[in-house]
């Protein structure tokens, strides 16, 4: 019997016909997980493991860097809600205060408490009254700002009531 060549097209097959035995071709060869002929690229087997370690690694230092970052800025942001609920406490004091002038826009001011838990806002600072206070606890050190808010710049937090 004659041998047969895989490269010569089978007897009957007409000119469009594919000259390559079927069984001995890939139909998808780039599907296929290894190397399909001679001249494909090598491919070998890798630490998949490995590979997975390292992007696992990657991964929760890269997490780790941004859930540091949020916390930074919830912390920022829990400071910043602290100063504003003090500017809102010491303020309600100063308003509920017995005031004896007229604030002007700018200028520092000083909250005092009497021992009959009553406050008063002064010009006096604690250190301008000499040797003995006349009240109870200097609570606050403000300035009035333009939109008569006031900006706390010394608050004495054991005077909280």
């Amino acid at each position: 019997m004659p041998k047969l060549d895989p490269f010569q097209p089978k007897q009957g097959a007409g000119p469009d016909s594919n000259p390559i035995d079927k069984d001995k071709i890939a139909e998808n060869p780039h599907n296929l997980p290894y190397a399909h002929s001679v001249a494909s690229l090598k491919i070998e087997p890798n630490k998949e493991g490995a590979i997975k370690g390292m992007a696992l690694s990657a991964m929760y230092e890269q997490t780790g860097a941004q859930m540091s970052q949020i916390q930074e800025q919830v912390r920022t942001l829990f400071e910043q809600a602290q100063k504003l609920k003090e500017r809102v406490r010491i303020s309600e004091l100063i308003y509920e205060a017995e005031i004896r002038f007229e604030p002007v826009i700018g200028q520092h001011y000083h909250l005092y408490q009497r021992s009959n838990e009553s406050h008063v806002l002064s010009m006096v600072a604690p250190k301008d009254w000499g040797k003995t206070l006349p009240f109870e606890v200097h609570v606050a050190e403000v300035r009035l700002l333009a939109d008569h808010s006031w900006d706390v710049t010394f608050s004495n937090k054991d005077s909280e009531s």
